[in-house]
């Protein structure tokens, strides 16, 4: 099931992710799985052409309805031109997972947090796989209103 109640995904992906999360400073989109969620996206720093995002998602979470969902916001519902996502340099998987998902790295942040660089990664609406096929068909009307 997803939901979007910031209250409860910020803090997750904020403790997932090695961050923080201010109630009110952007929106947020969690999959739920058996009751527990095991996905989430923050959504921060909006400006009209960008949005900064913050994934994390324990076991099977990335399905093609999520996937769909998820950029579907970004690109659709705010209409960014494109999403940046900052990675700690030394989280091998997060990196996998942002390049898997046609993340281009643009940045290295040298010595930004106390133990490694951090990778800024962006990715624009023409590039984005999950607006098209069957991702695309699987969105509906699941993200209106949020």
């Amino acid at each position: 099931m997803v939901f979007f109640d910031a209250s409860i995904i910020g803090p997750w992906v904020a403790e997932k992710t090695g961050g923080s999360w201010c109630v009110g400073r952007g929106q947020a989109i969690g999959k739920l799985k058996d009751g527990n969620l095991v996905a989430g996206v923050l959504y921060e720093d909006f400006n009209g052409a960008n949005v900064v995002c913050h994934i994390a998602g324990e076991g099977g979470w990335a399905d093609r309805r999520f996937l769909g969902i998820i950029f579907d916001f970004p690109f659709n519902q705010l209409k960014v031109r494109r999403i940046t996502v900052p990675v700690n340099g030394d989280n091998e998987k997060s990196i996998r997972l942002v390049e898997h998902m046609g993340f281009k790295l643009e940045s290295r942040l040298e010595q930004a947090t106390l133990d490694s660089d951090i990778l800024l990664y962006r990715l624009f609406k023409d590039e984005c796989k999950y607006l098209r096929g069957n991702y695309g068909k699987s969105i509906g009307s699941t993200t209106t209103g949020l």
